[in-house]
């Protein structure tokens, strides 16, 4: 696995265990997706103090984020560009695996068992969005 970024360690050690456990195996399903979706290197990055995955080549995929909030301590986000049609995919896809907030943010309780096939393909669907125009 890639070492990870001083600033998203920093980030998530302020979580509780349930979301750095979610974390961890959401960032791990997402560097097996890239691998096996040979899109290439994977950019591992804070946006907007998130940890957040792209594509380092241009015009292949789109930007996944991820994130838990004191403010709903209960749940642990995925995030997707708003402006995209990934979340209504995923919305189609998975109707009740997520809690759905607009085009952008897929919810899930901590409580519940991790959606691993679920999260990766998500994973797949964003690193992968523009590959076919590409």
């Amino acid at each position: 696995m890639h070492p990870l970024p001083d600033d998203i360690a920093a980030t998530i050690e302020a979580w509780p265990k349930t979301a750095q456990v979610r974390f961890a195996a959401l960032r791990e399903a997402l560097h097996d997706v890239a691998a096996r979706a040979d899109i290439g290197e994977v950019t591992e990055t804070l946006k907007w103090g998130q940890p957040s995955w792209l594509p380092a080549k241009p015009r292949i995929g789109s930007t996944l984020r991820c994130g838990w909030h004191a403010s709903d301590p209960d749940r642990f986000s995925l995030y997707v560009h708003c402006q995209t049609t990934l979340a209504e995919t995923m919305r189609t896809l998975y109707p009740t695996t997520f809690d759905y907030d607009g085009q952008r943010a897929l919810r899930m309780a901590l409580a519940a068992p991790t959606p691993m096939e679920a999260m990766a393909h998500c994973a797949l669907l964003t690193l992968t969005y523009h590959r076919k125009s590409a």
